[in-house]
């Protein structure tokens, strides 16, 4: 499914130049799931930003699908990644003007899909988040742990192929944060590929390989679980 050769990120100012990612390799198969780790500043967001088409290497290349993609325009890249790809970030990143439903609707409302589709696929995708009894509120009035269920449904939604999440446990206590996790262990057994950059140790082990990044470098890789 991906597929990097080469993947160079420089980002400049007028006085710095930070090599975020150095000649990153690797390979991601349909299906798999594979947890990113590594210290603080060492690439892993901006790996999952190039992944995820939110941002274009300075160098090298990139494949999605069998199409190569690094020199793609945005437009091109918004494209392919509301029919691809879902995000589950650490901050949530939910609209808290939005209700949870219409949180939850945003992606499909982009993908011009009818109002009773909409309707229909959000409230199957909120009682399997088992959140269907807060629909009509609004992210603060939410706990964490309630949030974040929030924000997988949205990445669910359109049916992505992967899913890309960033430190999805982060913010939430061991209760919360085992839950998310089996939630994206069950995507991932439905067939759903899942990228994960994470710090806990405990949460890449539900992976099936880790991809340790130091100094944008990947440093080693360790199969976890047989696909």
């Amino acid at each position: 499914m991906i597929n990097t050769k080469n993947l160079i990120k420089i980002f400049r100012t007028d006085e710095v130049e930070t090599t975020a990612l150095n000649n990153v390799n690797l390979e991601i198969n349909t299906g798999e799931f594979v947890a990113i780790m590594g210290p603080s500043g060492c690439g892993k967001s901006t790996l999952l930003n190039i992944i995820g088409l939110l941002d274009n290497p300075s160098e090298g290349e990139l494949h999605f699908n069998g199409f190569r993609v690094e020199k793609y325009t945005e437009r091109q890249r918004t494209n392919l990644r509301k029919e691809n790809i879902g995000f589950v970030f650490q901050s949530f990143n939910l609209i808290d003007e939005l209700t949870v439903f219409e949180n939850v609707e945003l992606p499909l409302l982009y993908l011009k899909v009818s109002g009773a589709e909409r309707k229909r696929r959000v409230n199957e995708a909120l009682e399997r988040m088992n959140i269907a009894h807060r629909a009509k509120h609004f992210p603060q009035q939410l706990s964490g742990g309630q949030q974040q269920r929030v924000a997988i449904a949205r990445a669910v939604i359109s049916n992505p192929k992967l899913i890309l999440a960033d430190e999805p446990t982060g913010n939430l206590d061991s209760a919360n944060g085992e839950e998310v996790m089996n939630l994206l262990t069950q995507l991932n057994e439905e067939g759903t590929t899942i990228v994960m950059v994470t710090h806990s140790p405990s949460d890449a082990d539900r992976s099936h390989r880790i991809i340790q990044l130091f100094d944008g470098h990947v440093v080693t890789e360790n199969m976890r679980q047989k696909l």
